[in-house]
């Protein structure tokens, strides 16, 4: 049982560093655009009123709630159904099965 608790753990790390990056990212590039409207004297900007870099944090819950997600594909997947999926196998109609 633990080590299936430290799977989640570092499938949750994972999921939380995924969207922290990805979400700062978007974060960075909006005020990166900012101040390239600021020194071009574009837009409404006031200098002051912005900070070089916001820091991002996720709620725990919407992590698990991801977490739970992934888990779910994750089961289909490995089902039977899932496995014949994968192969691509038809019936004797060419219909998917």
């Amino acid at each position: 049982m633990s080590k299936n608790k430290d799977n989640d753990e570092l499938l949750r790390a994972q999921i939380n560093d995924i969207i922290e990056a990805d979400i700062q990212l978007g974060i960075n590039d909006y005020l990166e655009g900012k101040e390239s409207e600021q020194k071009s004297g574009v837009g409404f900007s006031d200098p002051d009123a912005g900070a070089d870099q916001l820091n991002v944090k996720v709620s725990r819950d919407e992590i698990d709630k991801i977490l739970k997600e992934y888990k779910r594909i994750k089961k289909a997947e490995k089902s039977n159904l899932g496995e014949v999926k994968k192969l691509g196998l038809t019936d004797q109609f060419g219909r998917q099965l």
